[in-house]
């Protein structure tokens, strides 16, 4: 730990401890299934608010965003501006429709509707959605305490991990969602002191970052072009976004979850809306943090020329044929071993930690949900008791968190956190919002949402791999843009799934009418 001194090591040390001792006190509520669960429905509404905005403010955000930013323009921004639209739909919508069914799963009702296949579907996908979003958490995290540290980043995935799985564990989800509280401040605190340091260190402050973002066009929003789906446009990221959203807070146990902790349906629609209105202008910071850093190296060289060598090293290549695209996860990390403050320091390596923490917490404390309710008590133990279910949960809970970790390792090497992220959300996530709407909004029959299902998959499938086909199959390739897979999926099987059930009904009607 050469590179952090003592007062930051501590700052660390008790910010670790704190987390760990909140476990240990929620633990003593934790004796049956409801309350790890879903703390009983004793949450209320801003602290749930804080919570969803804590677990959408990951480390994928705190460097990712600034990463992408410094290497590109605002495009992604276009992300955090469609989830009012998504929140509004979800607010009114699935908050009552998941509340009135008292049930904790969010794929149970996938059964009634369709069969036991829609349910495992969705629940796999689920899975695979938390397992990759949680390793790319723990592979941001350990790049950025690398820089500090000088640790491997394999120990600090293992060591970060088994702390959170120790509270976790231990906690429940009310030792998540009033952590993530406290987390979600320090987040936001973090980014405000990392912002102020750059500007500060800035010749001019404010004024050098934007005349030298806009001589560069950092602020692009991208292009506005409708008809152009196979880049990365403003109406690419948006619709990506907004479908991500409606996932997020239709689909995902995450937040189902969630809304069951809240005092009630309206307390759990508000918090819905707490999290929009916190997570789109600290976004902004984020996205303004990397553009400011961009600017910054242009004065300070130095600093540019160090992150160029050291990646360069890494990969093999030289440093001028580097461009800011593929160091921009390293600058954030760099700035914070050369320029933060003693003290401050720690509180930043706090913010970056408990970026991680919030996020995999929820996430292990969900996927344990999941597998209680939709593998052990469906196929495994229909009958179980208190006891089981929460050894099933504490082993559930450990197990994710460790492949998790596993997933993170695999990582390592990745070009850019945030585009991995997304890539990823968008190939596991398309068919389960689909098969989720088809359930919601139509009266489409178990067959025909079974053969939509599989028609989305292999569209999803398509256009995920056919661009590592060989160039003489270059014709073969999906011509759409990587963020259109949850777009084109999601329709495919709700618009197949409803031409199937009225193509079922025309001939009883046919009938009917002779």
């Amino acid at each position: 730990m050469h590179h952090l001194p003592l007062i930051d090591l501590a700052v660390i040390a008790i910010y670790l401890l704190c987390m760990i001792l909140v476990g240990v006190w929620f633990s003593r509520k934790n004796k049956n299934a409801a309350q790890f669960t879903t703390a009983s429905g004793n949450i209320p509404g801003w602290a749930l608010g804080l919570s969803l905005y804590a677990t959408f403010l990951s480390s994928n955000t705190f460097l990712g965003v600034p990463g992408k930013s410094f290497g590109s323009n605002w495009n992604a921004f276009v992300f955090s501006l469609s989830m009012p639209a998504a929140a509004f739909i979800a607010a009114r919508y699935f908050v009552p429709f998941y509340r009135h069914s008292g049930e904790v799963s969010a794929y149970t009702h996938l059964e009634r509707r369709f069969g036991a296949w829609a349910r495992t579907y969705a629940m796999i996908c689920f899975i695979l959605t938390q397992l990759a979003r949680m390793g790319t958490i723990f592979f941001g995290v350990a790049l950025a305490l690398q820089a500090l540290t000088g640790l491997e980043m394999r120990t600090i995935m293992t060591v970060t991990g088994g702390c959170i799985i120790v509270y976790t564990v231990l906690g429940g989800m009310e030792a998540v969602i009033w952590t993530e509280v406290l987390q979600g401040i320090i987040k936001t605190a973090g980014a405000l002191i990392i912002l102020g340091l750059v500007i500060g260190g800035m010749q001019h402050g404010v004024t050098d970052i934007f005349h030298i973002g806009v001589a560069d066009g950092k602020f692009s929003l991208g292009s506005f072009n409708i008809l152009d789906l196979g880049s990365s446009t403003f109406w690419v990221v948006f619709l990506y976004g907004f479908f991500i959203n409606l996932n997020n807070f239709g689909m995902d146990q995450n937040y189902i979850q969630r809304y069951h902790t809240a005092r009630s349906a309206q307390e759990a629609s508000r918090s819905i809306w707490i999290c929009v209105w916190w997570y789109v202008p600290v976004s902004l910071v984020f996205f303004f943090i990397g553009t400011a850093l961009y600017a910054y190296v242009q004065q300070h060289p130095d600093m540019l020329a160090m992150i160029k060598q050291q990646v360069a090293a890494e990969r093999q290549v030289t440093p001028e044929s580097l461009t800011p695209a593929d160091y921009g996860d390293k600058v954030l990390p760099l700035f914070m071993v050369m320029k933060v403050p003693k003290g401050l320091l720690g509180l930043i390596v706090a913010a970056i930690l408990s970026a991680a923490m919030s996020t995999v917490s929820s996430g292990m404390n969900s996927t344990a949900t999941v597998f209680l309710k939709d593998i052990y008590q469906r196929y495994i133990s229909p009958v179980s008791t208190p006891r089981k279910d929460m050894r099933v949960l504490y082993i559930a809970t450990t197990v994710s968190g460790m492949v998790a970790i596993i997933f993170g390792i695999a990582m390592i090497g990745v070009k850019s956190i945030l585009d991995m992220w997304w890539e990823l959300s968008g190939i596991f996530a398309g068919g389960m919002l689909g098969l989720f709407l088809l359930g919601m909004i139509s009266k489409t029959k178990n067959a025909a949402a079974l053969t939509a299902t599989i028609v989305g998959m292999l569209i999803i499938i398509w256009m995920s791999l056919s661009k590592y086909l060989p160039a003489t199959w270059q014709h073969l390739r999906s011509p759409l843009h990587v963020h259109m897979i949850i777009v084109v999926g999601t329709l495919s099987i709700f618009l197949v799934g409803m031409l199937l059930s009225r193509l079922q009904a025309q001939p009883s009607s046919s009938s009917k009418t002779s």
